[in-house]
């Protein structure tokens, strides 16, 4: 669900129940509403660290230590510098609710990488990163350098030695 999806539910809720006393509710009325109340928990987080709504949960802003880590392209050792964290504890009522009623989510699928080529490679929806290094794809469970012009796999044959008077176009064909 989306903040507009939320926007347009209260809304309809409101002009339901006929709470405005002249006319109707608009929806740019209630998104400016339902920000400010966005806005209030932002700024009583900064202000004061904390913020309790009863039926809901508590909002609490909490400090990370430093830690080591490791870069998962390069594996050196990283140094993560200490940082403040939002967490978020459900009250009891919401609690009660989603152990109930609440549909479970099915998880994203994950694509495994098969083999070495693929450590540390990064898929880019087809697009030629910026740094001018080739993209990764997977396509079938195959890996795909890509680059600029792209280039398609030549078609599987014999492979020609490569020696004296042997032809150099071939030895450097991508397969």
């Amino acid at each position: 669900m989306t903040k507009k999806e939320i926007v347009r539910d209260i809304c309809q809720r409101a002009n339901d129940e006929e709470l405005i006393a002249k006319g109707n509710l608009t929806q740019l009325a209630t998104k400016e509403i339902v920000q400010w109340t966005f806005e209030a928990i932002i700024a009583t987080l900064v202000s004061e660290g904390r913020i309790e709504l009863r039926n809901f949960g508590v909002f609490e802003v909490k400090q990370r230590k430093p830690r080591k880590a490791r870069n998962p392209r390069t594996g050196a050792r990283v140094d993560v510098e200490a940082k403040n964290v939002v967490t978020f504890q459900p009250g009891k009522t919401m609690e009660e609710k989603v152990r109930k009623f609440a549909k479970p989510i099915e998880p994203k699928k994950k694509t495994k990488k098969k083999g070495k080529a693929a450590e540390g490679k990064h898929l880019h929806d087809g697009k030629q990163p910026h740094d001018g290094k080739p993209v990764v794809e997977i396509n079938d469970a195959t890996l795909i350098a890509k680059s600029k012009p792209h280039v398609t796999p030549a078609p599987e044959a014999e492979p020609e030695p490569v020696g004296v008077g042997a032809s150099t176009e071939t030895a450097g064909a991508v397969s």
